[in-house]
């Protein structure tokens, strides 16, 4: 008579894993369709009210938060688009304003102002330098000092921040007011020393600061360069 024979622990079989069980239900995808007793008997935990649901609940549950999750996204590409076209109608307004500005020695004047009112900047000022011979004795080409006219070249891009107390800040209105800067300087192409620099000052501490994105202000400094150069003589 032949003995039973008894496995060694070494070639036990292993138990079955979750990992098994997960891997063979997705393997056979016709399990729940021969057992549909099974969807209704699972019972999960309900993350929103804490109370035991069934799989097939847990699951509308799961879609309802995803369709939740592309409704907020929606609805923020739709209010990016709505602030995307808005800051396009000011840019157009204030670009409209460069363009309908007849004399030269009032379209500093005119730039500033409309910069303040199309964005809603509460103090806006402006030097030029090395100004036509015509234009040398008006104000925005007055007042600036061998150190503001290195330090607007110094800007490799706009300088945004609080107000420390920078002579240009001494352009506004009332620079006791302003906590917040942004600075832009003006020059004929990229890399090229500094003509001018433009003051863009807010009461609100962040409005300007030094993480927020340059890129619109840049495209400002660019447009503003390029009108302020009928007020440069011509080179030789």
């Amino acid at each position: 008579m032949t003995a039973p024979f008894y496995p060694s622990s070494a070639q036990a079989v292993p138990p079955i894993t979750e990992d098994d069980i997960a891997n063979y239900l997705l393997q056979t995808p016709g399990f729940f369709e021969r057992h549909a007793e099974v969807l209704s008997a699972v019972q999960l935990t309900s993350p929103h009210t804490g109370r035991a649901v069934s799989l097939l609940e847990r699951q509308a549950d799961l879609l309802r938060d995803k369709i939740r999750a592309l409704e907020l996204r929606v609805a923020d590409l739709i209010r990016n688009g709505h602030d995307n076209t808005a800051i396009a109608d000011k840019l157009h307004g204030w670009i409209f304003g460069l363009l309908r500005a007849r004399d030269p020695a009032q379209l500093p004047l005119d730039m500033a102002r409309n910069l303040e009112l199309c964005f809603s900047v509460p103090q806006v000022a402006l030097r030029v330098w090395g100004v036509g011979a015509p234009w040398a004795h008006l104000p925005f080409a007055q007042g600036c000092s061998d150190d503001v006219r290195a330090f607007a070249s110094s800007l490799l891009q706009p300088y945004c921040g609080a107000n420390p107390g920078l002579e240009a800040a001494g352009w506004l209105a009332d620079p006791a007011s302003i906590q917040s800067l942004a600075l832009v300087a003006l020059r004929d192409e990229p890399g090229a020393p500094a003509f001018g620099l433009l003051v863009l000052g807010s009461p609100d501490a962040t409005r300007f600061q030094a993480d927020m994105g340059t890129d619109f202000l840049e495209r400002i400094g660019e447009l503003a360069s390029v009108a302020l150069g009928r007020l440069r003589p011509p080179l030789a």
